[in-house]
């Protein structure tokens, strides 16, 4: 396989998990499958990041986010061990 059809995987793959938490965090229900609002979204995280506050958001969303991983990886377990 050519150099860029490996990249062009890798790339695939990426947008593909990175759409996979748009539907894991709800948003498409939330939002029902709008692309503008999503869209629109989107663009207020960007320029919250870009902001003076954008460090204590980063650092804010990060540990939010690694608690729902945690919980989810959790129930997982506890599914496997019934």
């Amino acid at each position: 396989m050519r150099t860029w059809q490996i990249e062009r995987r890798k790339r695939t793959r990426h947008l593909i998990e990175l759409g996979g938490l748009v539907v894991k965090a709800g948003i498409v229900e939330l939002t029902t499958d709008d692309r503008a609002i999503i869209y629109g979204a989107l663009l207020w995280i960007a320029a919250k990041l870009q902001s003076l506050e954008g460090e204590h958001a980063r650092e804010l969303w990060a540990a939010k986010g690694k608690q729902a991983f945690d919980a989810k990886w959790r129930d997982q377990k506890m599914k496997q061990r019934q």
